[in-house]
């Protein structure tokens, strides 16, 4: 227990049982038709079935919705909280704490009750409003510790250089950020199409999203079709957060060099 490698081990175990397997066990599993034989079944039974593919469409649709709502809130909220000559950040920054401090199904329930208080009807505006307020601070975040550790010698640089408030942002500021904001999209986009719990109780079952066919099956005991769901939907995030990667190096000069 000298080295400071052992220490890692706990982690590992950890990872190696609750990530790892089960990512294996999706994986196994939807590759297995219903008599338990190996085949692409699943896979060719979304490609022809029209309700899922539909639902599926209109979940990266709610989703892209969702993500640029929270971006135009969320990029001006950190922008703010980063420069501490606009106020107070960290009251700031307790504000969009504090909801997170209640479940996300008790922040959708009171949703769905503020709704009712004020008679408007449960449907794709309540979806996306519940929608943005649950991940919104899943974007702030991501932008906000990115524009905190800024080198604030580029900024002062391109000052010098005679760059005013709206250039230095524009060269700077804004591509300096973007790995944040690539972050904040993922972060947004992704848990956006896979849930179901929120789709269902602020829609009251009416619109139906991606998590909630994938539910459905699981629960109806087409586990391999579900699984096969399940790994579709980690595909796409592995694919967004590898072709996403690359542009992280690319912002880290800013717009001026």
């Amino acid at each position: 227990m000298g080295k400071r490698s052992n220490w890692a081990l706990p982690y590992i175990i950890f990872m190696a049982i609750f990530v790892v397997a089960p990512l294996l066990l999706v994986g196994y599993y939807s590759f297995l038709d219903n008599e338990g034989a190996l085949s692409l079944y699943n896979f060719e039974k979304f490609c022809t079935s029209y309700d899922t593919i539909n639902t599926f469409i209109y979940s990266i649709g709610i989703a892209m919705m969702t993500t640029l709502i929270c971006i135009l809130i969320g990029y001006p909220a950190a922008y703010f909280m980063a420069n501490s000559e606009y106020g107070t950040p960290k009251v700031m920054a307790m504000l969009f704490i504090l909801p997170m401090w209640i479940n996300i199904l008790l922040r959708t329930l009171s949703t769905v009750a503020l709704f009712d208080f004020m008679k408007l009807p449960l449907g794709e505006g309540a979806l996306i409003f519940g929608m943005v307020y649950n991940f919104l601070p899943f974007m702030i975040y991501p932008i906000y510790n990115t524009m905190q550790k800024m080198d604030k010698s580029l900024i002062e640089a391109a000052q010098d250089l005679g760059a005013n408030r709206r250039r230095v942002f524009r060269d700077v500021i804004m591509p300096l950020s973007m790995p944040g904001v690539y972050s904040g999209v993922v972060m947004v986009f992704m848990p956006t199409i896979s849930t179901f719990a929120v789709s269902e109780l602020l829609t009251m079952n009416k619109i139906k999203l991606f998590g909630t066919t994938i539910q459905e099956n699981i629960n109806a005991g087409m586990l391999n079709y579900g699984a096969a769901l399940s790994l579709i939907m980690l595909i796409i995030i592995g694919l967004t957060s590898f072709f996403g990667s690359d542009d992280d190096e690319s912002n880290e000069t800013g717009g001026l060099l």
